[in-house]
């Protein structure tokens, strides 16, 4: 089962667990999702979908029967919505995964959780790049908060309950398929035609950015891994090699949308020149631990960021 599987991370993965043979199950409300990402595997034998919400408890036990491994991708993606209403992080992320969990509980075969987390549990690091074992990890906005929650429980259950547990902190993932992030704020903002793109913070952010191709491969590679290992529970973080600054994406969207003579501004940003609050302005987690599965990025982060631009601008209405 892939949870989220008809959004951004989980419609790629499904694409490959399925050009791969495996038998998939798509839940997703469709909140963030669209039905588009999917549409090409509907008709496939090896493939079903239901349209559920993980919020709605006495729905989720039934849908369990004969899966085995469950691939957790369903959230709110969005970081800033966390400043104007934190109760959606709590109930999308905190109370959906239990609801999850507590259907593995009772089921006879789903034992296994793949979770997507994120870098944003680490909080400001004082160590980069940040391994694993880094601590105390100090979340600075609600969504690395609820991802850290929900990490608590995944371990709690795996160790009273007889499930495993595989938690991926996941970098800024880019490409087709995304529907927020950077580089859909700069398309849009440049499309005004104002000769100006307002860029959030001071300027000085900088962070890692990974291509969704290369974040399934990792994806798999580390849970084919994990499958092969004892572990009850084992954490991973996916990420690119390298970091990037804000400015340079600018660049980079600004170029690749062909537009001339284009000032940067920067907001100033706040709480220390912070894009918003909750917003971690330096992030680059060590990827040694994933690179010693044999997973290698295809692409470090300006090239990257090239290439999603590039996928974003064919196909994105904006």
């Amino acid at each position: 089962m892939v949870t989220g599987g008809a959004g951004f991370i989980g419609s790629h993965l499904v694409d490959r667990l399925m050009a791969e043979g495996y038998t998939v199950l798509v839940l997703d409300n469709l909140s963030n999702g669209n039905i588009k990402n999917i549409q090409s595997h509907l008709r496939d034998p090896s493939f079903s979908f239901i349209r559920a919400d993980l919020k709605e408890k006495r729905k989720l036990e039934k849908k369990l029967d004969g899966v085995d491994c469950v691939f957790h991708f369903a959230a709110n993606p969005e970081v800033r919505v966390g400043e104007v209403d934190p109760f959606v992080h709590f109930n999308e992320n905190l109370v959906a995964t239990f609801n999850l969990l507590e259907a593995m509980r009772k089921s006879e075969t789903a034992r296994i959780i793949v979770f997507a987390s994120t870098s944003t549990v680490y909080g400001e690091a004082s160590k980069l790049p940040t391994p694993e074992d880094y601590a105390p990890m100090i979340p600075i906005s609600t969504y690395g908060a609820s991802k850290l929650g929900c990490e608590a429980l995944i371990s709690s259950y795996a160790y009273t309950f007889g499930l495993r547990g595989l938690i991926l902190r996941l970098a800024n993932i880019v490409g087709s398929r995304a529907t927020h992030g950077v580089i859909l704020d700069f398309i849009e903002k440049l499309r005004r035609g104002t000769g100006k793109l307002d860029i959030l913070g001071d300027g000085s952010q900088k962070k890692s950015y990974l291509h969704v191709e290369d974040c399934v491969d990792a994806i798999l590679c580390v849970t084919k891994a994990f499958l092969g290992g004892g572990k009850r529970v084992d954490v991973y973080n996916v990420g690119s090699i390298d970091q990037i600054a804000i400015a340079r994406i600018a660049e980079i969207v600004v170029r690749e949308m062909g537009i001339l003579n284009v000032k940067l501004s920067f907001t100033g940003g706040v709480d220390g020149g912070r894009g918003w609050l909750g917003d971690v302005k330096f992030m680059h987690l060590s990827v040694g631990k994933l690179m010693k599965t044999g997973w290698r990025p295809k692409y470090p982060s300006e090239e990257a960021l090239t290439l999603a631009t590039r996928e974003i601008l064919r196909t994105a209405v904006l």
